[in-house]
């Protein structure tokens, strides 16, 4: 991310109503080797085509400020495979992380991993820190620290279904299991702006909040969403959920949450009305069905439309409600940027 990017994420945080309106998409794996011409598998794999891909997105889009830019990850195995998650690799898909825990009696025994030596914490780093000279030699510098949430991890260790189920029948343990999630994540945050001290964000993405009500919310996620979002002092706090928001939206300002990337079955004024207007948000295209498969007009009509939805234009980038999906050419990005 160049300077004048996060200068520009900064001032939208801070309520200015700039011309036009910035366009923001969060990239990772499910979308960028492909669109840049390599399989998944390669771009996990070979530190150049992963620069590579990611130097294709921001010289053929300038104008698109993409988050958190540079990202090093490995699909959703990162921080699972810090607790021993055994990943699963695939040629052309996402790989996927095996759960490491089959009873709930074994949540008492489950150590607190060391992000700066244990699963693919350390390899997220190492292609960071061989990357970064030809990083800055373009303009940018690591910007975001950047970890999946809590609930999200936790249900990779556990199953999705047992997790969530376990929340209603073992509350008890489940909140010790986040508990030492989120001491992990803490320490991998810090970890992250150690290494890297141009690092002034910190970027967290749960799905898995989306599938809770508000009590369950407030004693399962907020108090840990508050310790992560805390973890180092931040000028900003960018939370990523596409699936429900509407529980968790009037909590973000109380975490600190800055940006709020969510689901387009909310609209634009549905968000600015939950959060009270004291979060931006990162959206509001569909991301599948038009971003990805609509023609360019499509997508510059659902652009246009989602700026027009808003009466009060502040604390608005224009996204999609989610990360960036597979199939999406470039000829609708720029029709994104043609709606402004």
């Amino acid at each position: 991310m160049t300077n004048l990017q996060w200068q520009t994420l900064l001032q939208v945080v801070a309520g200015e109503i700039l011309e036009p309106v910035p366009v923001g998409f969060i990239i990772d794996s499910p979308w960028l080797p492909n669109w840049a011409g390599m399989t998944i598998k390669e771009y996990f794999d070979d530190d150049e085509k992963w620069m590579e891909a990611n130097l294709k997105a921001l010289r053929e889009f300038p104008d698109v400020i993409f988050l958190p830019g540079f990202w090093s990850e490995f699909g959703m195995c990162t921080e699972p495979s810090a607790f021993g998650a055994e990943c699963i690799w695939h040629e052309n898909d996402l790989p996927f992380a095996e759960k490491v825990i089959g009873e709930i009696s074994q949540i008492d025994g489950l150590a607190v991993p060391d992000p700066s030596r244990e699963g693919l914490c350390p390899a997220v780093i190492d292609r960071l820190e061989k990357n970064r000279s030809a990083i800055e030699s373009e303009g940018h510098q690591i910007k975001f620290a950047v970890a999946r949430g809590p609930l999200n991890i936790a249900s990779f260790l556990m199953g999705n279904t047992e997790f969530l189920m376990a929340m209603a029948m073992n509350p008890n343990e489940c909140l010790v299991l986040i508990d030492k999630v989120t001491e992990f994540t803490e320490a991998w945050l810090r970890y992250q702006k150690e290494r890297f001290p141009t690092i002034e964000g910190i970027m967290i993405l749960d799905d898995i909040v989306g599938f809770i009500g508000a009590p369950d919310f407030e004693r399962f996620a907020l108090p840990s969403l508050k310790r992560i979002f805390s973890a180092f002092d931040s000028d900003l706090r960018l939370f990523h959920n596409d699936a429900a928001g509407q529980a968790c939206a009037p909590y973000l300002p109380e975490i600190g949450v800055d940006i709020f990337n969510f689901a387009f079955d909310h609209s634009l004024p549905e968000m600015k009305e939950w959060t009270g207007n004291k979060v931006t948000l990162l959206g509001n295209i569909p991301p599948r069905d038009v971003l990805a498969k609509g023609t360019p007009e499509e997508v510059q009509s659902a652009a246009r439309g989602a700026i027009d939805s808003l009466d009060d234009k502040t604390r608005l980038i224009l996204s999609c409600g989610g990360g960036m999906p597979p199939g999406v050419d470039s000829d609708n990005i720029r029709a994104v940027l043609n709606a402004r």
